[in-house]
């Protein structure tokens, strides 16, 4: 009984490490030799697990790529998660506060592997609305207000890593080595993050990164159209962005 308890323990983790190694290449899939390279293991185990994976839907294989991806299963569990996730109790009234604050559309997310996932999506008062991201949709570190602000935050070292993973899904998204680098730089000249035209056309969009927790770090944005996110008023609303955070989190700090 002892062994297998174990052994199934074992199994159990080598597919979450499995699951785990698929959400963080999702746009692009993983085929079985990487897989192999970045879980360690076995041609045979691999393979056994991402087909009992696939058999239960948790895991997708292109069958003319031969790359696996989440599937829907996997994509229903976090979903359900994302919406009792304890973290959004209390992230939701900070946000909602910065919608009425700003007037626009409020953006968090939080940081998942080399991407940033939506965590919650909050309108503003003003009449156009500005909805360039959906709750649970992922985007790649560095492009969108919150994503920038996340990467910035993070050592150049790392961020070296992360573009030389992604070089092609960066230089896709206007971001080649040298574009992202100045933005990064920018970003921590000014102490937030600010986006033009960048993603959608005519949306531009301001963020700031914040801890939450030893582990978790998350990004608020303000998006709305160009026109009303004029450089001067991007500087005001970075300015207030910084502030009601670090309001935010010397609050948690004494509440916790």
């Amino acid at each position: 009984m002892s062994t297998g308890s174990t052994g199934g323990t074992q199994s159990m983790r080598r597919a979450l490490g499995l699951l785990r190694l698929l959400a963080d290449q999702q746009e692009d899939g993983m085929d079985l030799p990487q897989l192999m390279q970045a879980s360690r293991l076995e041609r045979s185990t691999a393979h056994r697990l991402l087909s009992s994976l696939v058999e239960e839907q948790f895991v997708e294989r292109d069958a003319r790529t031969r790359r696996y991806r989440l599937g829907v299963e996997a994509m229903q569990l976090g979903f359900a998660a994302l919406r009792r996730m304890p973290l959004l109790d209390a992230l939701r009234p900070f946000a909602q506060r910065l919608a009425r604050l700003s007037g626009d559309t409020v953006f968090v997310v939080m940081r998942q592997g080399d991407h940033a996932v939506c965590l919650l999506r909050e309108a503003g008062s003003f009449p156009v609305k500005v909805f360039t991201i959906d709750q649970g949709e992922r985007r790649l570190l560095g492009v969108g207000a919150g994503g920038l602000a996340l990467l910035a935050s993070l050592s150049d070292e790392e961020i070296a890593r992360i573009q030389a993973r992604h070089a092609d899904a960066y230089r896709q998204a206007g971001l080649a080595d040298a574009a992202l680098t100045k933005a990064v730089r920018q970003t921590r000249r000014r102490g937030h993050s600010e986006i033009v035209d960048s993603i959608t056309p005519g949306v531009a969009g301001v963020g700031a990164a914040l801890q939450v927790s030893g582990l978790a770090q998350v990004a608020f944005s303000f998006g709305a159209i160009s026109n009303r996110l004029d450089a001067q008023r991007r500087a005001e609303m970075g300015a207030l962005l910084r502030r009601e955070c670090e309001e935010w989190a010397r609050g948690m700090a004494t509440r916790g």
